[in-house]
């Protein structure tokens, strides 16, 4: 939500050098001055050690720059490249936020011990006007070449002159000086600006940190702090994203790249560790160890979606995430060629008997034998469950010289020469070996136990890469000990450890013929590099657009931006008269429409709203107060 503007203006005094752009000025014109010098390399580092001094406050201003310009020999084109250079430099967030930096450009002064030279022209990509800019000034040749001095008696060339220059300018209201160095903190210190904001998105000094009034890590979140246009809810540098069971690390890179603050865990949490751990968390992200209840999602003071980094979502209370305005998000396709191999692979070693050999050559012993060893060509394959995985491996082991049967509850397209088999118990008696893709809802629980078990051949396989539940594991060890099934292979388990510090156990260990794998179907850097980004994506979409495209709980809605615009999201219970009743409250304040989508599911609506007017507190308090509002947000 906006903060309410004061009637007094709020004039921000940016630094430039490591806030508006993330370098030096003066130090990237070393590094091409210097390119040529032989002593190149020690003259940079010199260099830099005296600018870090003189942010640090240890020599003065005057000293830095006299020393600093004393060792270089700066011509027009070095001049000119550097401008080039920074304006590809700009701070993360400045760049992500220009249209903001504009909006507020009449109430920004950029005040720089660099020069103005490179500092007018970077600025003046963020509409920063040359008259709002105060800075050094080199002194040129008489050809205009090369630079022979500087204004030493500019105040920004001497000791305590940025709290002189603010002052020259002779400001009215509120001023807030902001920076990464010693001599913008003096800007408040000498009387010239109320507060002083130490800017860390590029740097973080501890010394200046120690004397801030706020410390903040971006554009977005500089903006919120002051009730400033352009300002969001809530500045994603102050919202944190928790990672657990060893997620991909590019999702915690694009997240942390977006600006959360990320917390990562290689492990899955119990649910008393998980309520305290989701204190203050806005996302979360698990893959199937973690269980996501209704006691932990009511702890959850601050949580705005959860990314399940798997295909699953029955580890979710998916109804308590919904009715709490928590959008749940996964990746139901990314791991599908992954899964479809460790299938492929499985079924030729079972038939091989290729891990039994295994064994008893680790052992010490020798066993070469054809006995009970099989090609894969011309036996079928029994698929249940005919979805993206179930498909695919169809049409691998199909280009195997397999047959295919699958079954499954819906109605779907055959690929290649598949059949679909008239009822469960035909693909079971039919099939040399049986697959399992189906999903983890309630009534699959034990879909193959001991009944289903005794209709396979006698010595089919079977495996289960699917969900732990689907098969009773005690009654597969009873039938392959028995000699009924050949052998079987699991990737998945009924309880699993959290980590992989925990012991393991389960009726199939020490049974010849049993492939076990520790729930590792899409544990390839492809699939888990996939998901992590998929999912990521999904969960900024959410953030900064309010989609809940591929939601699972949620009312799927994908509104494009509007320019010029603002956005509210509302989620409530699906009851008649809400939308008649928002948009009401924006008629009643005469608040022009500018795109509007509602969705509803059986329990929940969710409009999302552009408006082209601005509005105070007074809108957003009327329109959190509809009957039935799950969740009211203020997007931008």
């Amino acid at each position: 939500m906006f903060a309410l503007m004061s009637a007094e203006p709020t004039t921000l005094i940016l630094d430039f050098d490591s806030t508006i752009v993330a370098a030096e000025g003066l130090d990237e014109i070393a590094k091409l001055a210097l390119a040529d010098d032989p002593d190149h390399e020690a003259k940079v580092l010199a260099i830099e050690g005296i600018t870090r001094d003189g942010m640090e406050g240890r020599i003065g201003i005057d000293e830095s720059l006299r020393r600093r310009l004393a060792m270089l020999r700066i011509t027009r084109a070095h001049v000119d490249a550097v401008v080039k250079h920074l304006k590809k430099h700009l701070a993360p967030s400045f760049r992500k936020h220009k249209a903001a930096i504009r909006r507020n450009a009449a109430n920004i002064y950029v005040v720089s011990s660099g020069f103005r030279d490179y500092v007018v022209p970077v600025c003046a990509e963020l509409g920063i006007a040359d008259d709002h800019v105060v800075a050094n000034d080199f002194e040129w040749s008489k050809d205009g070449a090369t630079v022979v001095g500087y204004n030493a008696q500019s105040h920004l060339a001497k000791p305590k002159g940025k709290p002189a220059a603010v002052k020259a300018l002779s400001l009215s209201g509120t001023v807030i000086a902001v920076g990464d160095g010693a001599t913008d903190c003096e800007i408040r210190d000498l009387g010239a600006a109320q507060e002083f904001v130490a800017y860390c998105e590029n740097i973080t000094r501890d010394n200046v940190v120690a004397r801030a009034d706020r410390v903040v890590r971006s554009v977005e979140e500089l903006l919120w702090i002051y009730g400033l246009p352009g300002a969001p809810s809530f500045p994603k540098s102050r919202m944190v994203a928790l990672l657990l069971e060893n997620i991909h690390a590019d999702a915690a890179a694009h997240l942390a790249s977006e600006g959360y603050k990320v917390e990562t865990l290689s492990d899955a949490l119990p649910e008393d560790e998980l309520i305290r751990s989701l204190k203050g968390v806005s996302l979360l992200g698990i893959r199937s160890k973690t269980r996501v209840s209704a006691r932990a999602l009511a702890a959850a003071d601050r949580l705005l979606a959860i990314g399940c980094f798997c295909i699953g979502t029955e580890q979710v209370d998916l109804a308590s995430a919904g009715g709490r305005g928590v959008a749940v998000f996964n990746a139901p396709y990314s791991n599908t060629r992954s899964v479809v191999e460790l299938a492929i692979g499985e079924i030729v070693m079972l038939m091989r008997r290729a891990v039994e050999s295994d064994r008893i050559l680790h052992a010490g012993g020798w066993r070469k034998s054809a006995q009970g060893c099989v090609e894969v060509r011309g036996k079928t394959l029994g698929i249940i469950g005919y979805g993206h995985i179930g498909s695919q491996l169809s049409v691998l082991a199909e280009a195997m010289g397999m047959n295919v049967l699958y079954h499954d509850l819906a109605e779907v397209m055959p690929l290649g020469n598949a059949r679909k088999a008239k009822s469960l118990g035909e693909l079971l008696a039919k099939s040399d070996v049986v697959s399992l893709h189906v999903d983890g809802r309630r009534e699959n629980t034990n879909l193959i136990g001991e009944r289903e078990l005794k209709k396979m051949k006698q010595g089919a396989h079977l495996l289960n890469l699917s969900r732990g539940h689907i098969v009773d594991l005690a009654a597969l060890a009873a039938s392959v000990k028995a000699g009924h099934l050949g052998g079987a292979a699991v990737d998945v388990f009924p309880a699993e450890p959290n980590s992989n510090k925990e012991p393991f156990d389960t009726p199939l260990r020490g049974i010849p013929n049993i492939i076990l794998t520790a729930h590792i179907g899409g544990s390839t850097a492809e699939a888990q590099q996939g998901i992590g980004m998929f999912v990521a994506n999904r969960l900024v979409d959410h953030v900064n657009t309010g989609s809940t495209a591929g939601s699972v709980n949620l009312p799927e809605i994908a509104l494009p931006p509007t320019p010029r615009a603002h956005r509210f999201l509302h989620l409530h219970c699906n009851q008649p008269g809400v939308l008649a009743e928002i948009n009401g409250i924006l008629a009643k304040r005469r608040i022009n429409i500018l795109g509007q989508s509602l969705r509803t599911s059986e329990s929940v609506g969710y409009v999302v709203t552009d408006v082209n007017k601005t509005y105070d507190d007074a809108v957003v308090d009327e329109l959190r107060a509809v009957a039935g509002t799950i969740r009211f947000r203020v997007l931008y």
